[in-house]
């Protein structure tokens, strides 16, 4: 019996996790993206685009799509949809699972000060050239520093508020260390700011920071909903789906 999955995607694990699903004949994927870049990477496979209402909204799509398990491969800041999914898998019926990986690991020679929330970032900053990394809807908390000068990286042209001192780099991940070696060398850039992702796709950044003696401030990933476990990979997650789904 083919089972029908609703994959909450967005990353590069759940584009991994779609294509793996999408050549198994048992499974029948639907991957969603929140539709919040211009020109998105696709996985393989249906997609759909866009939110569905809130968990009132996905718990009637579920029924209606017939969907037999979520599996929720949003990004780990994706607080809202993780929330959203877990209510509404819950009021369905439904298994789901949330795949997270693992977040990144201070190594020796970093300089990391951990924060819980951007704002708390945006308080107490170690420099006065930095360089944002936290997505192009999260850069209100640095829009009211007039004094130190940010460089913004995004994929899409970020959204205002902004700091009023700042300069704009539009371009797509994954980068090399010698890209983000250059780029900080550049700039001038004497702090960075990042979320903990945990990609390893984007994980030179923290690299050419050690390296050039950059202080970096982390911002600590907001909590899981309580009672849910996440796995670490893709490979748990087909074991999971092939335990759990129908």
């Amino acid at each position: 019996m083919t089972r029908r999955i609703l994959l909450l995607g967005g990353t590069g694990e759940a584009r991994d996790l779609a294509g793996r699903l999408h050549a198994d004949p048992a499974f029948d994927v639907v991957s969603s993206l929140a539709g919040r870049t211009a020109a998105p990477l696709l996985p393989e496979g249906r997609t759909r685009v866009g939110g569905f209402g809130g968990p009132d909204g996905l718990a009637a799509w579920l029924r209606a799509e017939r969907i037999d398990a979520v599996v929720d491969a949003t990004h780990p800041f994706a607080a809202v949809m993780t929330d959203s999914a877990v209510r509404a898998a819950e009021r369905a019926g439904l298994p789901l699972l949330v795949l997270r990986r693992p977040g990144w690991t201070e190594r020796p020679g970093d300089d990391w000060r951990r924060v819980p929330t951007l704002a708390a970032a945006a308080a107490d900053l170690p420099g006065e050239r930095v360089f944002l990394t936290t997505g192009r809807k999260d850069l209100a908390p640095f829009a009211g520093d007039d004094r130190r000068w940010f460089l913004i990286r995004s994929v899409d042209p970020p959204e205002p508020p902004l700091p009023p001192r700042h300069a704009t780099v539009l371009a797509r991940g994954p980068f090399t260390l010698d890209e983000e070696r250059a780029l900080l060398r550049e700039h001038a850039v004497d702090c960075l700011v990042t979320k903990d992702s945990g990609s390893p796709m984007t994980e030179a950044k923290l690299t050419a920071a050690r390296e050039l003696g950059v202080p970096v401030v982390m911002v600590d990933r907001p909590p899981l909903p309580p009672g849910v476990a996440p796995v670490g990979t893709v490979d748990q997650a087909l074991d999971w789906l092939s335990r759990h789904a129908g």
